[in-house]
C-alpha cells in the first residue's frame, strides 16, 4: 500500500527541467483513491475521522494512499516558499486596449468599457434571433431608455421567477437569501431614474446576484452554513458590491453555494442543490453554484462568485456561461468571507464575453486608502471591435494534460481550438507543464489548510451543524502540518517559475475547462451531501494554477456533449493580463455562437408585455 512507502520525490532544480513538448517529464494523473460516499455511509466514515486515535489513523492512510506523503509531505525541494501570489506589474505591453484611469468612478469606469465594446449584433425583444443568446446588460439599457419595459416590470418577473423555481418540480436551489421588498424598492429607485432621464450607468435596473460568501446588505453572509452569519455578522457591503452598487445595478440577493466552498456539486444539504438549467437533474458545480445556474436560466445577465479552486470557472463552464476569474489582488477582497485568502479571489459569471468586461471594469482596481500590497498596477480594457486584427498570438497547450478527459469534452475542444487558430492564424506552441498532480495536492493542502485556520475559533461550538460531507473535508483540513503546508508553497514558488517559462514563450495557456461535464444530482446525497472525490479531481483538473499561482483565467462556451451539456475551454494567462484573456474568449465566442443552444429551463425577463410567462421549460 503506498501509505507504508514513506519515501517522497526528490525533485530536480527548476532550470534543469525540460518544458519542450518532447520532455521525459512524466504525466501523472490524478491518483484519487476514496469512494463516493453518502447517506448512513458518510455519517459512518464522518464519526470514525472524528475518533481521536483511529481518526488520525485512518487521514494518515488517506494522504499516503493519495500520494500526499509521496509528493509533498517527504519531498525534497530546491526552491524556497512562496506563500502569496502576487506579482509585480512589469509594463505588461498587451494589443488593442485603453487604460483605465483608477481615479475614475464605477460608472465612468462603465463608460469606458460601453466604449470598447464592438457595435450590438441585431437583435429584437420579440425573441427573433438566428440563434440562441441572452439577453446583455446593453439589451436591458436599451429596453429601459425605450420605455417599452421599466425596472420595475424585470424585478416583477423576476420575483414571480424564482417564487416559481423554488417550488416543486423545480426546486432550483438559486438563492439562500432574496428579499422582494429589496429588489422592488431597487428597481423602483431605478425607474425614476430612467424617467427622469438620468440612469447612473449602464448597469443602472440591471439584475445582478451575489454569491453567498460576499457581504451584501441587507443579507446576512452564511457561506452556505446555518450559522457563520451569526459569528461574523454582516455590516457594510463588500468592496466589489459598493461598486455595483453605485453603478445603479439591482443586487438581487445571495446565491446558493456549496457549503464553506468546500466541494465541487453544488449540492448542500442545508439549502438544496443547486441545478443545472440544461438538464435540472444535473449539478451546476461548485462552489458558485446558484451564481452560475442564475446566469444561465437568463434570470441575471451577470452574477459574482468567488473562485478558491475554479469555483467561478468550473460552474460557468458545466452552465453554459463565461467566467472569469482576474489575477491575484485585481479585485479587493474587502468583504469577502476570509476562507482562503492566497487562493480565491472574486470572480465574474456573465452570460457573455462583453458582460463579463463591462463588471470587470466597474468593480476592478485597489482600494486607494486601504492598500493590502504594494503593488502599483493599470488596468487594460480590451477593444473588442478591433479583437479581428489582433495576429502572433501564441497559445499553448500541453498534450497530455490536455486529453485528460472524457471523449465529449476533448473532442469538442480539440475542434474548437483548431476553429480559433484557422480563423485568427494564431499559433499552438506545444509544451510541458510539469508535476500537475503534485501542484493539485499541494493547493488542496493550502486551500484546505487556510479554510481549517479561518475556521478554527468556531468548530467547537458549530462543527456539529456542518453537512456531512463538509464535516469530513474539515477533519482532513486540519489533518495538514505546518511542514505540509510549508512544502506546498515551495511547489507554488517551482510551479510559478515552470508557468513564467511558458509565458516567456506564449501569451497563454489553453486546456478545458473541466474534465467532465455536469453530472446526475442523486437523492441519496440531498440530505448528507456527498463525497465523490473522483469526479472532484476531474471537475478541478484545469482550474489549479489560475487560483495556486494567482493568474488570470476564463472559460468561454464552447459545445456540448452527446447529452446535451455544456463545454467550457479556458485561456490562463500571464499576471495582469485581463485584456488578453478577453479578447481571446470574445474571438472564441464568436466562433461558437451560432452553436449554442437554450437551456432546459430559460426566463426571458424582457419579453413583451403582451407575451406569455416567459418561461421555456422543455421536458426531456
Amino acid at each position: 500500500m503506498e501509505f507504508l512507502n514513506g519515501k517522497g520525490v526528490v525533485y530536480t532544480p527548476v532550470k534543469d527541467v525540460d518544458l519542450g513538448p518532447y520532455s521525459t517529464e512524466f504525466y501523472l494523473q490524478a491518483n484519487v483513491k476514496a469512494p463516493r460516499m453518502t447517506g448512513l455511509l458518510v455519517k459512518i466514515f464522518t464519526h470514525l475521522l472524528e475518533c481521536p486515535i483511529l481518526g488520525t489513523l485512518l487521514l494518515f492512510i488517506l494522504k499516503g494512499n493519495n500520494l500526499i506523503h509521496r509528493l509533498i509531505t517527504n519531498a525534497e525541494f530546491k526552491e524556497s516558499p512562496l506563500f502569496v501570489p502576487l506579482h509585480d506589474f512589469e509594463g505588461l505591453k498587451e494589443k488593442e486596449v485603453k487604460c483605465l484611469d483608477s481615479s475614475l468612478s464605477p460608472p465612468e469606469k462603465v463608460q469606458l468599457a460601453l466604449d470598447c465594446l464592438p457595435k450590438s449584433s441585431e437583435k429584437t425583444l420579440d425573441g427573433t434571433n438566428s440563434s440562441f443568446c441572452r439577453w446583455t446588460i446593453m439589451d436591458y439599457a436599451k429596453a429601459y431608455r425605450s420605455g417599452d419595459i421599466t425596472p420595475s416590470l424585470v424585478a416583477e418577473r423576476f420575483i414571480a421567477a424564482i417564487d416559481e423555481s423554488t417550488k416543486p418540480p423545480l426546486q432550483m436551489g438559486f438563492f439562500i437569501h432574496y428579499s422582494a421588498d429589496d429588489i422592488l424598492k431597487q428597481a423602483t429607485e431605478s425607474t425614476l431614474r430612467y424617467q427622469r432621464g438620468e440612469p447612473i450607468s449602464l448597469l443602472d435596473g440591471v439584475p445582478v446576484a451575489i454569491k453567498d460568501e460576499i457581504d451584501c446588505l441587507p443579507y446576512p453572509t452564511t457561506g452556505g452554513t446555518t450559522w457563520l452569519h451569526k459569528e461574523r455578522p454582516c455590516s457594510d457591503d463588500a468592496c466589489c458590491v459598493k461598486r455595483l452598487r453605485l453603478c445603479g445595478a439591482i443586487l438581487v440577493g445571495k446565491t446558493n453555494m456549496h457549503e464553506l466552498g468546500s466541494g465541487t456539486s453544488g449540492i448542500n444539504p442545508h439549502y438544496g442543490p443547486a441545478r443545472n438549467p440544461y438538464d435540472t437533474n444535473k449539478i451546476a458545480g461548485g462552489s458558485s453554484s446558484g451564481s452560475a445556474s442564475l446566469v444561465s436560466a437568463g434570470l441575471c445577465p451577470v452574477a459574482l462568485g468567488v473562485d478558491g479552486g475554479g469555483s467561478v470557472r468550473m460552474p460557468a463552464a458545466l452552465c453554459g456561461v463565461v467566467g472569469l476569474k482576474p489575477t491575484f489582488e485585481r479585485i479587493p477582497n474587502e468583504g469577502v468571507l476570509p476562507l482562503n485568502w492566497t487562493v480565491g479571489m472574486v470572480g465574474i459569471l456573465a452570460g457573455t464575453v462583453e458582460d463579463a468586461l463591462i463588471v470587470y471594469a466597474a468593480i476592478s482596481g485597489e482600494i486607494p486608502y486601504h492598500k493590502t500590497f504594494s503593488v502599483s498596477t493599470k488596468i487594460n480594457l480590451p477593444r473588442l471591435s478591433l479583437t479581428k486584427s489582433i495576429s502572433d498570438i501564441k497559445l499553448a497547450k500541453y498534450g497530455k494534460w490536455f486529453d485528460d478527459c472524457s471523449d465529449d469534452v476533448r473532442i469538442c475542444c480539440t475542434k474548437t481550438l483548431h476553429m480559433l487558430q484557422d480563423h485568427y492564424s494564431w499559433k499552438i506552441i506545444d509544451v510541458t507543464i510539469p508535476e500537475i498532480e503534485a501542484m493539485r495536492l499541494a493547493h488542496y493542502i493550502t486551500i484546505g489548510s487556510e479554510c481549517s485556520t479561518a475556521l478554527d475559533s468556531f468548530k467547537e461550538k458549530n462543527f456539529a451543524e456542518l453537512g456531512w460531507d463538509v464535516r469530513v473535508a474539515q477533519s482532513i483540513y486540519g489533518a495538514f502540518s505546518g511542514l505540509e503546508y510549508l512544502k506546498a508553497q515551495k511547489m507554488r514558488n517551482r510551479q510559478l517559475q515552470f508557468h513564467k517559462k511558458i509565458f516567456a514563450e506564449a501569451d497563454v495557456i489553453v486546456s478545458p475547462t473541466t474534465g467532465v461535464t455536469a453530472y446526475q444530482i442523486q437523492d441519496d446525497a440531498l440530505q448528507t451531501g456527498e463525497l465523490d472525490y473522483v469526479n472532484g479531481a476531474a471537475l478541478v483538473r484545469y482550474s489549479i494554477a489560475g487560483n495556486f499561482l494567482g493568474l488570470p483565467a476564463v472559460t468561454v462556451p464552447v459545445g456540448f456533449d452527446r447529452l446535451g451539456l455544456p463545454i467550457g475551454l479556458q485561456f490562463i494567462g500571464r499576471p495582469w493580463s485581463e485584456a488578453t484573456l478577453i479578447h481571446l474568449a470574445f474571438a472564441m465566442q464568436a466562433i461558437c455562437m451560432s452553436e449554442y443552444r437554450k437551456p432546459e429551463l430559460y426566463y426571458d425577463l424582457l419579453r413583451r408585455k403582451n407575451s406569455s410567462n416567459g418561461m421555456s421549460f422543455d421536458a426531456k
